[in-house]
């Protein structure tokens, strides 16, 4: 009697620990860090663009390169996010106990 319950005990630590590792995964999910470090320095250099001088678009031979940069990862990191929420990571299924099909 007490190793069944001790084993229910343990399935249920199994299936918190799983979740926990399942929220942890998308907690950490590449593209959430990635988009959101586009988007954080494109903003910054965006705004380096806006504030740009004329001395500092004649030496990019006319082109605001700060803009045209800031703007192009903002789209980049705009791009992951949108990803990430369209698209999020599936959890991970869980492996099949052989010891089940023994019994």
């Amino acid at each position: 009697m007490s190793d069944s319950y001790s084993d229910k005990n343990l399935q249920d630590e199994v299936s918190e620990l799983e979740t926990k590792s399942v929220t942890a995964a998308r907690l950490f999910d590449i593209r959430r860090i990635i988009g959101g470090l586009f988007v954080i320095y494109g903003v910054i250099v965006s705004i380096a663009g806006f504030v740009a001088s004329d001395d500092e678009i004649d030496k990019a031979q006319g082109v605001n390169i700060n803009l045209w940069t800031g703007v192009g990862m903002l789209v980049l990191g705009v791009f992951f996010l949108a990803w990430l929420k369209l698209r999020p990571a599936a959890p991970p299924t869980p492996p099949l106990d052989s010891a089940d099909g023994e019994k």
